[in-house]
C-alpha cells in the first residue's frame, strides 16, 4: 500500500505506539480488500458503544488506547439514555459499566452524540469520504447523500477517527457504486408509508444480498429512504442503493440499467410482514426519529393516553431542537429517549412482544431482545398503544 510521508512516520512509531497500532489496523484492512492507498475522511461514526454488545473485554480494550480522534467522530447508540437511565429502568450495574464505556470514548476525543442518524447532527457533503460503521447510517450516507463509506467495523472506524484516513476500496471507488440489479416495486398506485418502505426493504434485502439495487416505480421522501435502506442493511448487506429520479447518483450519473436482472416486488409481498398479534410494548425510532417523524407522532398522540409502554428513540440534538414536540409526545405518557434504541438497550428484553414501524427493528428485535415482533404503521402503533 502506498503511504504518504506522514503515514510512514506514524507507522515508524514517531507519534506514539497507539497511533502506530491504529494505522497498522487500517493497513491490514486495506491489504485484505486490495486497497492501494488511504483516503482522507471527513468524519467517523464508531460502533461498539453499548455495553450490551461489547461487554467487559471490549471495555478493557478501549481503556488501553491512548490517542485522540483527529476528525469529527460520534458514537453509535449506547444501552441507555445518559440522563434518564433510572427512569427507563436500567439496572445500576449496567449503567455503571455503560458510563465507563462512554468515559473511555470521551477520553479518545469521540463526541458523546450517540445516534444511528449522525447526518441529523452534521450532514456530510456529496462525495465526502467517511468511516461510518452503523449499517443504516452507512446506507443513508452512501445512497441518500452521495457520500462514500464502507461499513466499517468498530475497531476500524475508531482507528480511522484517530488517523483521519481509511483504506480506499469498495464504495470509496466510483467504479464500485454502479447498480447491479433492478427492483420494480409495484405499489398499485397507493401511497407507501414509512413502515411500508421499511417492509419493502426487509423483503428486498433478502433478495439482494450484498448487491447494489436500482429501484424504479417508488417515490420515497427522506424518511422513506432511511427506512428502506436501514431494512435492506439488516436483512441483506446492502450499503448502497439507488432510486430512479430520487437519489443523487441516480440523477447525476444516469445509470444504464438495460441488461440487468430485474426483480418485481408487489404490494402483497410487502404487506405480508404486517400482523395483528397482541403486544405489550411499542417502540419507534429505529433508525432514530427525524424531526418530521417526531411531529407526526406528536399529532397522532395529541389528546390520547398510552395504555402500554410507548418508546420513541431519537438523537439528543434532535430532542433539543424540538422540545415542544417532545413535550407534546410525553403528555400522552409515551417517552422520548436519546442515546439508545430498542435493539441495544437491555430494558427491551423485559417484553414478550413489541410493535415497531421499522423493517430494521422487525429484523433485529427477535434476536436482540428475545421478543416476538409486530410490524405496523405509526398510525397503527399509536392506535394499539393508546386508550
Amino acid at each position: 500500500m502506498e503511504l504518504e510521508p506522514e503515514d510512514e512516520r506514524i507507522l515508524a512509531g514517531e507519534y506514539g505506539e497507539t497511533r502506530q497500532k491504529m494505522l497498522e489496523i487500517l493497513i491490514a484492512i486495506g491489504k485484505v480488500f486490495g486497497a492501494e492507498r488511504l483516503v482522507q475522511i471527513a468524519s467517523a461514526q464508531v460502533s461498539g458503544a453499548s455495553y450490551k454488545t461489547i461487554g467487559q473485554f471490549g471495555l478493557e480494550w478501549l481503556e488501553q488506547i491512548d490517542a485522540r480522534a483527529v476528525v469529527p467522530a460520534v458514537l453509535n447508540p449506547i444501552g441507555m439514555p445518559r440522563g434518564r437511565w433510572q427512569e427507563m429502568g436500567v439496572a445500576r450495574d449496567f449503567a455503571e459499566k455503560q458510563n465507563a464505556v462512554i468515559a473511555a470514548y470521551e477520553r479518545l476525543g469521540i463526541r458523546l452524540e450517540c445516534t444511528c442518524t449522525p447526518y441529523y447532527l452534521t450532514s456530510p457533503k456529496f462525495g465526502d469520504h467517511l468511516a461510518w460503521s452503523e449499517s443504516s447510517a452507512v446506507s443513508y450516507a452512501n445512497s441518500v447523500i452521495g457520500a462514500r463509506t464502507n461499513r466499517e467495523g468498530g475497531p476500524g472506524a475508531l482507528a480511522a477517527a484517530i488517523i483521519g484516513k481509511t483504506p480506499c476500496y469498495g464504495l470509496h471507488l466510483t467504479a464500485n457504486r454502479k447498480p447491479q440489479l433492478v427492483i420494480d416495486a409495484v405499489t398499485e398506485d397507493k401511497e407507501f408509508s414509512i413502515a411500508h418502505y421499511g417492509a419493502l426493504g426487509y423483503y428486498a434485502g433478502k433478495l439482494v444480498g450484498n448487491r447494489i439495487p436500482y429501484f424504479r416505480k417508488i417515490r420515497p421522501d427522506a424518511d422513506g429512504l432511511k427506512a428502506l435502506g436501514a431494512a435492506m442493511a439488516a436483512t441483506g448487506a446492502v450499503a448502497l442503493y439507488h432510486v430512479e429520479g430520487i437519489t443523487p447518483e441516480a440523477c447525476t450519473f444516469k445509470f444504464d440499467t438495460s441488461g440487468l436482472e430485474t426483480i418485481v416486488v408487489d404490494r402483497v409481498e410487502v404487506e405480508q410482514i404486517f400482523s395483528q398479534i397482541p403486544v405489550d410494548a411499542v417502540a419507534v425510532g429505529c433508525p432514530h426519529c427525524s424531526p418530521d417523524e417526531l411531529k407526526t407522532a406528536a399529532v397522532l398522540l395529541s389528546g390520547k393516553k398510552v395504555k402500554i409502554p410507548f418508546y420513541v428513540f431519537t438523537a439528543q440534538a434532535v430532542i433539543e431542537a424540538n422540545k415542544n414536540t417532545v413535550e407534546s409526545i410525553e403528555k400522552s405518557g409515551a417517552r422520548v429517549y436519546a442515546d439508545t434504541c430498542m435493539v441495544v438497550s437491555p430494558v427491551m428484553e423485559r417484553y414478550k412482544a413489541i410493535m415497531v414501524n421499522s423493517g430494521k427493528a422487525f429484523a433485529y428485535v427477535p434476536d436482540m431482545c428475545g421478543a416476538v415482533v409486530r410490524m405496523g404503521t405509526i398510525e397503527e402503533c399509536v392506535a394499539v398503544a393508546t386508550l
